[in-house]
């Protein structure tokens, strides 16, 4: 990587790319810059946890954690690798059959234009994840976290995009594909250095941009924290539209009723099935309804978006759950969740050379490892058949050329199978 492009990629991680050098006429002429972003995301994390260290004397993340954040965000981007992001897709369509006038991608104005736009249309997209409970489903695995760290930036649902893309369509109708898929990818990366604790003031850019001191605001199921501070890049649209909360006292972070859970399909998929539950429970058709399009909180009888009445209380002294397994189980864990990053990272680099069914195989391999994995942390009781199950995929998969070893000694002998 050279200089440039280290510069490049670092200075898209603060969304401080210029017009010039990030405008393009084509979205293939786009650089996929999540995916470019993925040393940046390491060496970050790596840098505030030796920082965290330094400063605490302790971890700021757990292995249970931080690879459960991590999972997260291999989940959610492993739809890509069958079909393009929704919000993209549906963009393109709208721009070349609806579209009013063009503006021009080459000019600066349109380049400050999308940023801006891009990120009012992420305040409504992140406001109504909260205010409508089945938007909510989604959106709570962000939240599920007792942490704060660099990690949790990383812990993304995999169905919300599925919903998010109807709030950027307006910008369809003037702003072309490529300056779009410019900024929502930029949006994106600036919310990754927000997720810590270690950066507490950043003085007169509290005003007007989103920081890590918001930030953390958003993140907490104190009182004062809830639905609060829902800003992308910039905080100017929660102080105008009365969402704007500043940091006070201590925040607990994590949901309200804390799930307590590392299995990836649970983090993303539990709470629909409480939904479900929760709207068989009403007898009218209006109230089932009303279960999934209202908040969270709302049940019949309430406003819109229910109270907090429920909601356990937030005394300041609650400590992040953090299960007890052995340091060897640890290490286990911590190994093949590498391996797993290792193939995650050759089936995106490869998926263009890959047939569909090679795809989802391999789709369904990483879901597989990943539930095993939390089945291991979470001490299930069949977490050894799982694993032993897994285990043999794996070297069955290392047999047929599926998957690649990071290093040639991991590889199974061929005499294995002879």
């Amino acid at each position: 990587m050279g200089s440039r492009s280290v510069s490049v990629g670092l200075r898209a991680m603060f969304s401080m790319l210029t017009p010039n050098e990030s405008s393009f006429e084509r979205v293939e002429e786009v650089p996929p810059y999540v995916q470019q972003a993925t040393p940046f995301f390491v060496g970050l994390m790596v840098l505030e946890l030796a920082v965290g260290l330094l400063k605490t004397g302790r971890s700021v993340v757990t292995i249970s954690d931080g690879v459960t954040s991590i999972a997260a965000g291999m989940v959610s981007r492993l739809p890509l690798l069958l079909l393009r992001g929704c919000e993209l897709s549906a963009y393109m369509y709208v721009w070349e059959h609806f579209r009013l006038l063009e503006l021009p991608w080459d000019s600066a104005w349109t380049w400050w234009f999308t940023l801006i736009g891009v990120d009012f249309g992420y305040y409504w997209v992140h406001r109504f994840a909260h205010e409508v409970a089945v938007l909510w489903a989604a959106h709570q695995v962000h939240h599920s976290s007792e942490y704060y760290n660099l990690t949790t930036a990383l812990r993304q649902s995999a169905a919300q995009q599925f919903a998010s893309w109807v709030f950027y369509l307006p910008l369809a109708l003037a702003v072309p594909p490529s300056i779009f898929a410019v900024h929502i990818q930029l949006n994106l990366l600036y919310q990754f250095w927000i997720h810590t604790e270690l950066i507490r003031d950043l003085g007169p850019l509290e005003w007007v941009f989103n920081t890590p001191k918001h930030h953390r605001v958003h993140h907490g199921r104190n009182l004062y924290c809830i639905d609060k501070n829902y800003g992308g890049i910039l905080i100017i649209w929660d102080r105008f539209f009365g969402t704007f909360a500043p940091e006070e006292d201590k925040v607990i972070y994590g949901l309200v009723f804390p799930i307590r859970r590392y299995e990836s399909l649970f983090v993303q998929l539990h709470y629909y099935r409480y939904l479900w539950k929760k709207s068989k429970a009403y007898k009218t058709f209006s109230d089932k309804v009303s279960t999934f399009l209202k908040g969270p909180s709302w049940k019949p009888g309430k406003p819109r978006l229910g109270d907090h009445v429920d909601n356990p209380k937030v005394t300041g002294r609650e400590v992040p759950h953090r299960p007890s397994w052995s340091l060897p189980l640890q290490a286990y864990v911590a190994v093949h969740f590498l391996l797993l990053l290792w193939t995650y990272h050759e089936l995106f680099q490869n998926k263009m050379m890959l047939s569909q069914s090679t795809l989802l195989g391999m789709i369904c391999y990483i879901l597989l490892t990943l539930t095993s994995l939390g089945f291991i942390i979470e001490q299930r009781p069949n977490s050894g058949f799982l694993e032993t199950f897994r285990c043999v995929v794996m070297v069955m998969m290392q047999r047929y050329n599926c998957l690649t070893p990071p290093l040639p000694f991991l590889t199974v002998p061929t005499e294995v199978f002879s």
